[in-house]
């Protein structure tokens, strides 16, 4: 197993624990005007994981792909409107799209010999290699996590 997918289980674990069993309401609870909704990030992580395997990999993505992988960038780090609105973040999509960027990340770390060397777009917007894409993908669940707890715990969260 390479370093880049055991760190990219315990991230990826510990988010998906976070917002499993969320409801609705929780998961597109905002803390504050500009910041992502929990079911928001949720979909971003897989938006960037099944982004980047597309990328390095060379598939064609269909239109629900294509739709999370739009949330690697839009509504997040650019100025576009998130794909989704909270009426269609359900938990039902939150979990479909976390399964399919966890398999997206899963086979792009199979590829792992193959892909080390292409060259990406990253969702911040500079160009990246195939390790730096999974460098990011075993870090970026982890990243989201901390803030899943923050919000989480903040005052007048659902319960």
């Amino acid at each position: 197993m390479l370093d880049f997918e055991e760190s990219y289980n315990l991230c990826r674990g510990r988010f998906g624990e976070a917002v499993s069993g969320l409801s609705q309401a929780q998961l597109n609870w905002r803390l504050h005007e500009n910041a992502l909704t929990i079911g928001q990030m949720a979909i971003h992580v897989a938006g960037v994981e099944v982004w980047f395997t597309a990328q390095c990999l060379g598939t064609e993505l269909d239109e629900f792909e294509s739709k999370v992988a739009k949330c690697a960038t839009d509504g997040s780090v650019n100025d576009l409107p998130f794909p989704y609105s909270d009426n269609e973040i359900t938990p039902k999509l939150v979990q479909d799209a976390l399964l399919m960027g966890e398999k997206a990340a899963r086979t792009l770390f199979d590829q792992e010999a193959k892909i080390r060397d292409v060259e990406l777009k990253s969702a911040l917007g500079p160009m990246i290699t195939g390790s730096g894409a999974m460098a990011r993908m075993a870090f970026h669940p982890g990243y989201h996590h901390g803030q899943v707890y923050q919000i989480s715990t903040a005052p007048g969260f659902p319960k």
